[in-house]
């Protein structure tokens, strides 16, 4: 009896905090519609309202680094270096898209990927690529953000960093 009370206690711990994690904060339900709102904050330049798109250094460390082939123990590569790089090269290619293309107007037409890598709980879709019309209607081609997380039909930008 006691064993049996001590796995049904484990495994309510075990689901109580896979169940935990937290949601990704800002996440849209399509690549499309993420993409739709990336367009719309860089017109307004609103940086806060950009990195809310793109991942945080919580929802990497929860949600992605756990299944990174970076995170294993005998690549050595600590958690704080490999979300710092990232972040750091980011921020800066965030920086130079909004001096480039912030406050322009476009509207997208639609966006693909040249690549997508399965993990066990997310996808990857990597080198984005959106069709846009400008404030003009002409058709033009942007690459604003490398990566986008899919996960549990919830999208987000995994960087800025253009791959």
């Amino acid at each position: 009896m006691h064993t049996r009370c001590l796995a049904l206690l484990s495994a309510s711990l075990l689901l109580t905090a896979a169940c935990s994690q937290s949601p990704l904060e800002h996440a849209g339900p399509s690549a499309e519609a993420v993409a739709s709102r990336v367009l719309e904050a860089l017109e307004h330049r609103d940086r806060a309202g950009l990195e809310q798109l793109a991942l945080n250094e919580a929802e990497f460390k929860a949600h992605v680094w756990p299944e990174l082939p970076a995170a294993r123990p005998e690549r050595n590569l600590p958690f704080s270096y490999v979300w710092g790089d990232l972040h750091q090269k980011s921020q800066a290619m965030l920086a130079s898209t909004l001096a480039s293309q912030g406050g322009r107007h476009f509207t997208l037409v639609s966006m693909r990927f040249e690549a997508v890598t399965d993990y066990r709980t997310y996808k990857v879709h990597r080198r984005a690529t959106l069709e846009v019309r400008d404030s003009e209607g002409h058709p033009t081609t942007l690459r604003l953000y490398g990566s986008m997380l899919e996960q549990d039909g919830r999208w987000k930008v995994f960087s800025y960093v253009v791959d």
